[in-house]
């Protein structure tokens, strides 16, 4: 009872504080008395970070033990990986705590409430990995990251971060990945080139000027420097054009065109402007094009008086005069029917309502017209279950890909929702996702259009051409892919609370730099319940929908996403299509998986991490759905399957300090 009396005051972030100051001071001049110094570091942090006590286990009574505290891994009673994410740490992360931490690989505070600058970090020498993101630290990007020799990704991204980039961040060549989007940088982008760079994304900041035209940056998507208002240039397709203004026209003769089409009021608007001389000049040149008019009119009066002389003056001259004109009218009628129907046959096919024009979604640049759409040349690249998708390669160059909605599988959803729907979905933005640029609707026309992938779909991948067959793919190139579509999954169901409907390796595409990208998504709730049977006569694709979704009248959750994950990563796993894969008990399974990569995989003896994957795979795809794991769990599962490799990979520095 006394031990649960004081437990509270042992946590408390004064008494962490003054244990920190005592424990050093022992430690220096009391040999016999040592606490490992890890430990102090974890402690000191704590005290600073942690204000409103949701590290318990960070325990001052409890240091001899501090490897086995959660969210600690060590390698020989050293720290090399600390992950404190989504505690809700209300706190600093102060000098001269973790940054003692001189054998820590990986660091991850991502997803707290840490607030103030980011500390000093350059006695992490031997840090790899630094997850800051979703916190809401200020001040500069650290001047330390320089320093850190063995550091490949950062990610500093929503955070409050402001003033500008570095210039030598350009010149770091071992960052392969650097995440910024949703800070307050301001000033230019830094030329990056190096070719290590595989990730990198600055949008919605406050970057202004023309974007670097490197080999590096041609390769990353517009997406990665959206919501940048002041960028310009070839990279985003903006033209720069510092002496326009922001909201005005681009030329004197784009100017210009609002008066001629406002007729007289243009006179008006000009008296306002006090132009004595540019009134008069109107009034004169108007007075003029009357007379001039005027005249015109009595010449052409003359001419027909005198023609009709010239024929016949009787009546009925006259009304064979009478019979022409109409003779003449009903012709100007056929002509201009004719060219009525002419319009109508060549917009056959493409039902688009005088009214209709794309929708851009939020943020997007007016890259082409709906007119530009029509007339690109189209290639068909498949049939899906809810519509026909086509490369687009349009007259500027620029190729899209667009996906027809079958109307009869969306009966029922009005124009509103379907508008407010649509909002939403091309609100997403991540790296694994296909981003939604546009739609259109006009009756029963519904058109997306979603960024080309230029390598295909995962389908293809693991399974090869009709008259190839493919092996089974290396246990790396699972991990990679399944982490890409858990970061794209985890993405829609976090963020933005929707769901996907429809996951399945057909609908995993593979970017410029082969990464998965999840297309397709959160279109199922579009579909008429009705005809929401979509994989009845697709075994492959019937095997993706959870048992709880079987049933026509049941709607997808997240929880039925996971199990499609899950049969997506047993798919990846042995390379068999999904119709193809038993039903067995786990321990069974995971014979029969052994048993289809025998000499087919090249894994190399990586049979512990190849296991790991299959468990993980086996879970999410249990009958059950309370009992399949988050796409959040799944994803701090797949980082400790990475984590495990990287541990067998390396071993801690000496430590004398040599990176």
């Amino acid at each position: 009872m006394r031990q649960n009396k004081w437990q509270p005051f042992l946590h408390h972030p004064l008494f962490l504080s003054l244990f920190f100051v005592f424990s050093s001071i022992v430690v220096a001049e009391n040999s016999t008395f040592s606490v490992p110094s890890d430990a102090l570091a974890l402690l000191a942090f704590k005290s600073k970070a942690d204000l409103q006590n949701n590290l318990p286990f960070f325990s001052p009574n409890d240091t001899s033990r501090f490897c086995k505290w959660a969210g600690i891994q060590c390698l020989q009673f050293r720290v090399v990986r600390l992950v404190l994410q989504g505690l809700d740490l209300h706190g600093t992360f102060a000098n001269n705590t973790l940054t003692r931490l001189d054998q820590l690989r990986v660091l991850s505070l991502q997803n707290n409430s840490l607030t103030g600058p980011i500390p000093d970090l350059s006695g992490l020498r031997n840090l790899k990995s630094l997850f800051l993101d979703r916190n809401s630290f200020s001040g500069s990007f650290p001047p330390s990251i320089l320093f850190l020799h063995r550091l490949r990704t950062v990610d500093f991204s929503y955070n409050n971060l402001n003033g500008s980039l570095p210039a030598w961040l350009a010149n770091v060549d071992r960052i392969s990945y650097l995440r910024l989007e949703w800070n307050h940088f301001i000033g230019s982008v830094p030329p990056m080139n190096q070719s290590a760079l595989k990730y990198f994304n600055v949008s919605g900041n406050n970057f202004t000027g023309a974007v670097p035209v490197t080999p590096t940056l041609l390769r990353f998507d517009p997406s990665s420097f959206s919501w940048n208002p002041g960028l310009c240039g070839e990279i985003i397709h903006k033209e720069c054009n510092p002496s326009a203004p922001f909201f005005g026209p681009t030329s004197s003769v784009e100017a210009e065109q609002p008066a001629a089409a406002l007729g007289s009021n243009a006179v008006e608007l000009t008296e306002r402007g006090g132009n004595n001389h540019r009134r008069t000049a109107v009034i004169v040149g108007f007075s003029c094009g009357v007379v001039v008019l005027v005249c015109s009119l009595l010449c052409f009066a003359m001419a027909v008086k005198k023609q009709r002389r010239g024929n016949n003056s009787n009546r009925k001259g006259v009304a064979m005069m009478a019979s022409d004109d109409a003779v003449a009218a009903e012709a100007a009628a056929e002509q201009e029917k004719e060219l009525e129907e002419k319009v109508k046959r060549a917009q056959q096919g493409i039902q688009v309502a005088k009214s209709g024009s794309l929708a851009f979604c939020a943020g997007e640049a007016q890259l082409y017209s709906l007119e530009q759409l029509m007339r690109a040349s189209a290639e068909l690249l498949g049939r899906g279950t809810i519509g026909t998708t086509y490369k687009a390669v349009l007259d500027n160059r620029l190729i899209v890909s667009v996906k027809r909605l079958d109307a009869g599988k969306l009966g029922g959803t009005s124009r509103e929702v379907f508008e407010t729907h649509m909002e939403s979905v091309g609100g997403l933005r991540h790296p694994n996702l296909v981003p939604l640029r546009a739609y259109f609707q006009a009756k029963e026309e519904r058109l997306l259009i979603y960024d080309y992938q230029p390598n295909g779909s995962l389908f293809s991948l693991i399974h090869g051409s009709k008259s190839t067959r493919a092996k089974p793919l290396h246990w790396t190139s699972c991990l990679k892919i399944a982490e890409d579509v858990a970061q794209g999954l985890s993405y829609i169901h976090q963020a933005w609370r929707l769901v996907h409907g429809n996951l399945k390796s057909n609908n995993v595409l593979l970017g410029p730099d082969f990464e998965a990208c999840i297309a397709d998504y959160c279109l199922s709730v579009l579909v008429n319940p009705l005809n929401n049977d979509t994989n009845a006569d697709d075994p492959d694709s019937a095997a993706y929908k959870a048992p709880e979704t079987r049933n026509s009248h049941c709607e997808a959750t997240s929880k039925s996403d996971v199990y499609a994950f899950g049969i997506l990563l047993l798919e990846l796993i042995t390379g068999k299509a999904t119709s193809q894969l038993p039903y067995l008990m786990p321990n069974e399974m995971a014979e029969w998986v052994r048993s289809t990569r025998d000499g087919g995989g090249d894994d190399g003896g990586e049979n512990n991490e190849m296991e790991m994957l299959l468990e993980l795979a086996i879970a999410c795809s249990l009958t059950s759905p309370e009992q399949r794991p988050t796409m959040w769990q799944v994803m701090k599962m797949l980082q400790e399957i990475k984590d495990a490799v990287l541990m067998e990979d390396g071993e801690p520095d000496p430590p004398s300090g040599m990176s």
